[in-house]
């Protein structure tokens, strides 16, 4: 048994390390295309950055339905909204209370409220069809405009601007900006197609499920960027970065990562996703809200509270152990 698990656990592992390369170029490429073509650094960051920290996410998902694993995908991208709000915000939080100062989160809270109780309307039928994953892909459009609009209104005086502009990666000629883009979206592929295949052969020589593979190995692996991001900003003190950062790859988790089953592989998925993993989703994005929205009045995450969500993350890996 352990063996044949060498091989498997080996392609994971290299395909998470992979990943996060590729990502990484493929976020310095694309805002350096972007710099280049005379986008504002605003919207840069809050669509491009955005979307290539979600790539991982993205091309495991789309790899994963396409050779008929859609609980793999699902469970990525459910199991990585709970990571980045229990994990990565609970762990960052720890280390620094993060407070919320930009008027920009504040708006997208209630977005990303919204964004998770439509998902979960959507699959309420206990199925994610075609047409469930194109509303989502609509969402999807919707809200980059959204963020575009907001980022040509939004005013100079936002904290969140001069946090942005601090972590862009600088501009560099377009051919190199090109190259980069082109070099890390290949890497994205191929460690995805990597990792799906370890995952999946790992799922079967234990005999659980590619849902619970989803939520926990790969949903963890695909957001160690964002908690690498995370723990950085709050050392550097940009807590509106490291708050940002979560909610606008969760709601790329939702608008682009969960419709890829429901198109590419559309049908029923297991009955855990109901009665479990979304729920706890809803609640913790309910949570995250209500702390971070100021009905408190100190709009912040403080140490207590992330204690309370890291260990709430802990809880829910250790049934999903005990079920699996």
């Amino acid at each position: 048994m352990v063996s044949s698990l060498l091989l498997p656990i080996a392609a994971v592992i290299s395909g998470f390390a992979l990943l996060v390369w590729g990502a990484d170029r493929f976020v310095v490429g694309a805002a350096s295309t972007g710099r280049n073509l005379g986008v504002s650094t605003l919207i840069i960051g809050l669509t491009v950055v955005g979307f290539g920290t979600s790539a991982p996410e993205i091309l495991v998902s789309g790899m994963a339905s396409w050779q008929g694993n859609p609980g793999l995908a699902i469970g990525n991208a459910l199991g990585s909204n709970i990571a980045n709000i229990a994990l990565i915000l609970g762990a960052a939080s720890l280390i620094a209370p993060l407070t919320v100062h930009s008027d920009t989160l504040k708006r997208e809270f209630p977005i990303l409220l919204a964004v998770v109780l439509f998902a979960g309307v959507l699959m309420a039928d206990g199925e994610l069809g075609r047409i469930d994953g194109l509303l989502l892909l609509g969402g999807l459009c919707l809200m980059l405009y959204w963020l575009v609009t907001l980022g040509m209104r939004m005013r100079r005086g936002d904290p969140m601007t001069e946090e942005i502009a601090a972590e862009i990666p600088p501009e560099q000629p377009l051919a190199r900006s090109l190259a980069w883009l082109i070099v890390g979206l290949i890497v994205l592929l191929v460690s995805s197609r990597l990792l799906v295949w370890g995952a999946v052969e790992i799922a079967q020589s234990l005999g659980v499920s590619d849902l619970i593979i989803g939520l926990t190995i790969v949903a963890i692996g695909t957001s160690l960027p964002e908690l690498a991001a995370a723990i950085m900003s709050a050392l550097k003190k940009e807590h509106d970065i490291a708050i940002g950062n979560i909610i606008g790859s969760n709601m790329f988790n939702m608008l682009a990562v969960l419709p890829l089953p429901g198109v590419i592989h559309p049908g029923p998925f297991a009955e855990g996703v109901l009665q479990r993993d979304l729920p706890v989703m809803t609640i913790l994005t309910l949570a995250l809200f209500a702390m971070a929205y100021s009905f408190g009045g100190h709009r912040r995450i403080n140490r207590l509270e992330g204690g309370t969500m890291l260990t709430a993350f802990i809880a829910y890996q250790t049934l999903l152990y005990m079920q699996s």
